[in-house]
């Protein structure tokens, strides 16, 4: 029997995986255009702007943002369109703490929904069924970069008068029924963490098709003041979201590249679930035809550790690294993490308290059972694919073989 690598035995991983952050001569290209220009601020450069108009056409909207994060992006639209103490805002029970917390920086209360078994993303069906007479915003998210069904969520929305803020943070030039993602809700957000599929570090977008909730988002992003201000004239309550023109150069050249990469992503996560068919107890994530473009920031799947002799996800996770495969588990519960179940909420909110009309069966079962591999390793070639594969089924041999 072939010794795991955990154990000192030789690892699957032959080579290394492609590198990221992947950038070369063309970021260096612009970002040495900022410094020889000597305006790294957006009010006095251009590559900011530059960027907000490419990465709007990206998306077929009018309007784009460049902000310092994804979360401060999703505080923006939350603060643009007022959503504030009282205020409810419907978000999948599994994502990042950002879609959640930020809700709570605004004052208002995140009401927790299940999600698609197959997809992770939102069900419709669970979205509606939450809704309350304080219900303002609902902000599905396109886990993994999957589409949530988003004409369905949108005619809800539409049907009871609440703001969509779609949570595209995975799903840069991402499709629904050919639509492009961010294109759907009243606004979108983006974010180009170092993780990201397109990234500078730290870094964020907010799009719209709306020019008046543009206007007030441009305002609040720059702490309330308008567009050529030199009398420090504050509209409205603002602060500093600003994105820095350093961090844009390198986005417009990550942009040049993110078609091919998606579409490598796309080839290979194909790839890989036929090379996974045949091993029991790994099953992932599902796809419905409305996805039309999945931008896979995330390769996941379940493992099942009854076909892996009780080995449990943490230990499998493990395995997976020692073997040369980069894995996480899934994002819990948001209602599962300490400071939600402490209610230690800083001020923001008061007690928080699950609705039990709101099933979360999915969303648990999600949370304890899913692993996930990044983007990167999507990347490479049939080779990389192929020892993806193997390193499962060779952890899965040897525990089975005690």
């Amino acid at each position: 029997m072939t010794k795991l690598a955990i154990s000192n035995g030789e690892k699957t991983k032959t080579k290394a995986f492609p590198k990221w952050p992947y950038s070369n001569e063309r970021e260096l290209e612009l970002v040495g255009e900022v410094f020889s220009e000597g305006n790294w601020w957006r009010m006095a450069g251009d590559k900011v702007k530059t960027f907000e108009k490419s990465f709007a056409a990206l998306h077929d909207v009018k309007y784009c943002i460049g902000v310092t994060n994804g979360t401060h992006a999703i505080e923006l639209a939350l603060a643009t369109l007022g959503i504030g103490p009282g205020d409810e805002v419907i978000v999948p029970a599994v994502t990042f703490i950002s879609t959640g917390s930020s809700v709570i920086y605004a004052n208002a209360t995140p009401v927790l929904v299940d999600i698609d078994p197959e997809t992770f993303c939102m069900l419709p069906e669970a979205f509606e069924k939450a809704i309350t007479p304080n219900t303002k915003a609902v902000i599905p998210v396109h886990m993994a970069g999957h589409a949530c069904d988003m004409e369905k969520i949108c005619a809800i929305a539409k049907k009871h008068g609440i703001k969509v803020i779609e949570d595209a943070a995975h799903a840069h030039g991402g499709q629904c029924s050919n639509k492009m993602l961010g294109s759907y809700g009243d606004m979108a957000i983006f974010s180009f963490q170092n993780g990201k599929i397109m990234t500078c570090g730290e870094g964020g977008a907010l799009i719209t098709d709306n020019e008046e909730l543009y206007q007030r988002a441009y305002l609040i992003h720059g702490v309330g003041r308008p567009d050529g201000d030199r009398i420090y004239e504050h509209k409205v309550l603002g602060s500093n979201y600003r994105m820095n023109e350093f961090s844009a150069a390198i986005l417009i050249a990550q942009q040049e590249r993110l078609e091919d990469m998606n579409k490598k992503r796309h080839e290979n996560a194909l790839l890989l679930d036929s090379l996974l068919q045949d091993i029991e107890g790994i099953t992932p994530q599902g796809r419905k035809d409305y996805a039309t473009l999945i931008t896979h920031y995330m390769y996941m799947f379940y493992y099942d550790s009854n076909y892996f002799n009780g080995l449990s996800r943490k230990d499998f996770v493990d395995y997976l690294i020692a073997e040369g495969i980069p894995a996480f588990i899934s994002f819990p519960v948001l209602s599962e993490t300490t400071f939600f179940k402490n209610n230690d909420f800083n001020g923001h909110l008061g007690k928080f308290e699950q609705s039990a009309l709101n099933d979360l069966s999915n969303s648990k079962i999600i949370a304890e059972n899913v692993v996930w591999l990044p983007h990167y390793t999507l990347l490479g070639d049939n080779q990389d694919m192929t020892e993806i594969a193997q390193a499962i089924k060779k952890i899965q041999d040897a525990v089975n073989n005690k």
